[in-house]
């Protein structure tokens, strides 16, 4: 049998004494997309933040095509192919965007992906010489996926990647998300509150109360109006 893309079982992880994962359990196939949907404050970034490796965590494992990487830095995790693209960009604002594109690479060695990368991104070629603090929001969400993807990473974990940007590079998004997990076969892990693009590129989707995963359903169940009322407490 083939191992899970990513794994975690009975992950406990918070903030000094401040518990926030409560026994979370999930499980991301190879070419799946997984919408993760909550309140803010349920403990999603949270979530991501102790897969990728930046918040320890307190009990639980996380494994990464059958191996333990519970203990294992972030930069490990990265080299086994966990790419994360967080809440806000966090590009680089005083690098250009090619110089940020590089930085995607430089922690592997052999044949740069950057063209490649330019061919799947183009409006990004335009931009090549710009600051990233001089890039809209939906251009620097557009660099920092690009810069995730050079790490030739094999899972992807996104977090909020739709927040503040206009509907075109939405769209252009989705587009990238769906090519990247069917043609790929990435396994992507996406924190959303816009549920219209969970819908359009998830196949099922795990629902996150004050730090517990609650219940899962499928993608298209988002498009009734009742069941999101009841699954989001409102």
């Amino acid at each position: 049998m083939v191992p899970a893309a990513l794994q975690a079982d009975g992950l406990v992880a918070g903030y000094g004494r401040i518990q926030i994962l409560d026994n979370v359990n999930l499980t991301l196939c190879a070419g799946e997309v997984l919408g993760l949907i909550g309140h803010n404050g349920m403990g999603k970034t949270t979530l991501l933040r102790s897969l990728v490796g930046q918040l320890p965590t307190k009990s639980g494992t996380i494994r990464l095509a059958g191996r333990d990487v519970t203990r294992e830095a972030a930069a490990f995790r990265v080299r086994r192919g966990l790419g994360y693209v967080p809440q806000g960009r966090q590009i680089f604002p005083d690098l250009t965007v090619l110089e940020n594109l590089q930085m995607g690479e430089a922690a592997r060695s052999g044949t740069s992906d950057i063209p490649a990368i330019l061919e799947r991104f183009g409006p990004l070629k335009a931009l090549l010489g710009r600051p990233g603090r001089a890039l809209s929001g939906g251009e620097q969400q557009l660099l920092a996926l690009a810069r995730c993807l050079l790490g030739r990473p094999k899972i992807i974990l996104l977090d909020e990647p739709s927040e503040g940007i206009q509907p075109s590079i939405v769209d252009q998004i989705a587009e990238h998300l769906h090519d990247l997990s069917t043609r790929q076969n990435l396994g992507i892990l996406l924190v959303e509150q816009d549920l219209q693009l969970v819908a359009r590129i998830a196949r099922r989707v795990v629902v996150m109360r004050k730090g517990r995963l609650v219940r899962e359903i499928a993608a298209g169940d988002l498009a009734n109006t009742s069941i999101v009322r009841d699954l989001l407490g409102i």
